[in-house]
């Protein structure tokens, strides 16, 4: 009987002109024999794979009467086939490193070796593992595993590890297994694609199947999901983006198709105008769970470096500077391609200044950027959250309102446009009212659901005209908010800025923690040395948590209160 676990997986890991095509350098075999010492970050790399072992060795079950024994233990102490991945994947980097201090380590090999049986036998009779907190005889990601798994399997192959095959042997039939899920296996979403056509190209480098290599074209002759802008179907920048480009450059390489690196380095110089002057990456207008999440560039480094190095790209060059610079350990994870590859051990070519003084729009993802040296702006349509202001240290992480207008009067505008300089967005609502249902088509029986509203004559229709105009002002802007329409309609405006500084020139609210009102004058918001400047204020009632609006971030909020019509201009500095 095979064993099997069932678990929750984790949740957390946490309009621009067209640029002419970079030249992308045909492929060249790779000789992993290539006598290179090791550069100074990559032995770093190592060092830091090293400390991610020794965290993930403390949920290993080494008790040999446990029903998982061998295996690894997640958050949630349970063993799934991705926490043992993440074990197999960082363990085999260290066992196979000279630098670390795991190599050819005979307790590491013996517990990854039963780590190895113990995956195995957590995949399904098709070759699919489940995902067990929603996918289930998933062969997406199923996909994802074969794709950190196959390139660790070489690794091993290619060491001189004594006793590797105890390790090779199930690892290999894990993988094959997994080949004949990819080849007729479905997905859910866009990315899906991509990294199971990866994960058929990694394998191909194993056991050269021409089924992996034709079931990819399948998947390939959708075409690339990459905007006018650059960016993927998803514009997932922090997770997905990322993956996407990780893996296209794995399948250009496995299926010998450089024509992929295109899209791939169109992305990269999208990102490079994503960026806030701390190396964060805008998030707010992601399709998936990044939307608004703080994220750095750790993801981009494999991508940026390999295009970087084939193409010769300075400005690649130097986001792979600003990345070692501010989020260099979380790189961590991508230790097996640098291993693999010694190509990507070379120099960088000189690095050319990043953009820093710009504004672009993004029309496909409804956004738009301004970037002024030490401080940058994002303005969104069709988004609760419609402007953020960054600073270096700190931020204010979005501005967003909510009128109590039928329960549905959260601002997220319908359009958008420029004019002389000024980012205009609008909304219109609707409120109407409804007449008795048509007496030829009462059903008669009295049930309410039976009378749809659909169906019935509108009367006494309210309307609700929200318009923001946006432009830059001194070394901030100036936002100015005007809602019309049905009057007498409470208005609440939040300020939601970034946990680590407090307020001054506000007076905090009697019943919420974390949360002001700015009353009047102008407030500030402090901390690491630097400060936001917002105001003036204006309070015409306490009322913060209007009915149909978002709940209150868990984060310092200031507010500013008033009703329609409302009319007010607040300057952020």
């Amino acid at each position: 009987m095979k064993r099997r676990a069932f678990i929750k997986k984790n949740g957390t890991f946490t309009l621009f002109a067209p640029f002419a095509s970079l030249p992308i350098a045909s492929f060249e075999s790779s000789n992993n024999n290539i006598e290179i010492n090791k550069p100074e970050w990559l032995v770093q790399m190592i060092s830091n794979n090293d400390l991610s072992l020794n965290n993930i060795l403390l949920r290993y079950v080494a008790n040999k009467d446990a029903v998982n024994y061998g295996a690894v233990l997640d958050g949630n102490e349970m063993a799934t086939a991705h926490s043992i991945t993440s074990f197999l994947k960082t363990g085999i980097c260290a066992l196979v490193s000279p630098e670390s201090e795991f190599y050819n380590d005979q307790k590491l090999r013996e517990k990854l070796a039963l780590s190895s049986d113990f995956i195995l036998s957590l995949q399904n009779e098709d070759g699919t593992i489940d995902l067990v907190s929603t996918n289930f005889q998933s062969t997406p990601d199923t996909g994802f595993i074969v794709k950190w798994l196959a390139p660790v399997w070489r690794l091993l192959d290619q060491s001189e590890v004594s006793q590797k095959q105890l390790i090779l042997a199930p690892l290999k039939q894990f993988l094959v297994n997994a080949g004949e899920a990819l080849k007729i296996g479905g997905i859910h979403t866009p990315n899906h694609r991509w990294v199971v056509s990866s994960a058929l190209a990694e394998l191909y480098k194993i056991k050269p199947d021409e089924a992996y290599q034709s079931r990819a074209e399948e998947w390939l002759s959708e075409q690339i999901d990459l905007d006018e802008d650059g960016q993927f179907e998803e514009k997932s920048s922090y997770i997905y983006s990322s993956l996407s480009d990780r893996v296209l450059i794995s399948i250009a390489r496995g299926f010998n198709k450089p024509e992929l690196l295109e899209y791939v380095a169109k992305n990269l110089k999208m990102n490079l105008y994503y960026l806030h002057p701390n190396g964060e990456i805008v998030t707010e207008a992601s399709g998936r769970q990044d939307n608004s999440r703080i994220g750095t560039l750790e993801n981009y480094y494999y991508p940026f470096r390999y295009m970087a190095l084939k193409t010769g790209e300075g400005q690649f060059a130097a986001a792979c500077k600003l990345i070692e610079e501010t989020c260099f350990r979380k790189t961590t994870g991508f230790l097996y391609y640098f291993l693999e590859d010694p190509s990507l051990w070379e120099e960088l070519p000189a690095s050319k200044a990043l953009p820093v003084n710009y504004t672009k729009e993004f029309r496909n993802s409804n956004l738009i950027r301004v970037r002024r040296g030490n401080y940058d702006a994002s303005i969104l349509s069709d988004s609760t959250v419609f402007f953020t202001f960054h600073k270096k240290e700190l931020a204010l992480q979005g501005m967003r309102f909510a009128s109590a207008f039928f329960g549905k009067g959260q601002f997220s505008a319908d359009s958008y446009k420029v004019e002389n300089g000024k980012y205009i967005l609008s909304s219109e609502l609707t409120g109407p009212y409804y007449q008795p249902f048509p007496k030829e088509t009462i059903p008669g029986d009295g049930v309410w659901a039976k009378m749809p509203r659909s169906q019935r004559q509108q009367s006494e229709i309210q309307k609700l005209y929200s318009t923001v105009t946006i432009q830059e002002e001194g070394d901030g802007f100036s936002i100015d908010i005007s809602i019309t329409g049905t009057d007498n309609v409470p208005v609440a405006l939040e300020l939601i800025f970034r946990p680590g500084g407090s307020f001054s020139g506000t007076v905090p609210h009697e019943g919420m923690e974390e949360t002001v009102f700015l009353k009047e004058g102008m407030g500030k918001y402090t901390g690491n040395g630097s400060s936001i400047n917002f105001g003036p204020g204006l309070y015409r009632h306490k009322w913060v948590a209007i009915r149909g609006a978002l709940p209150k971030m868990d984060a310092p909020t200031a507010f500013l209160t008033g009703t329609t019509p409302f009319h007010h201009s607040i300057k952020i500095s």
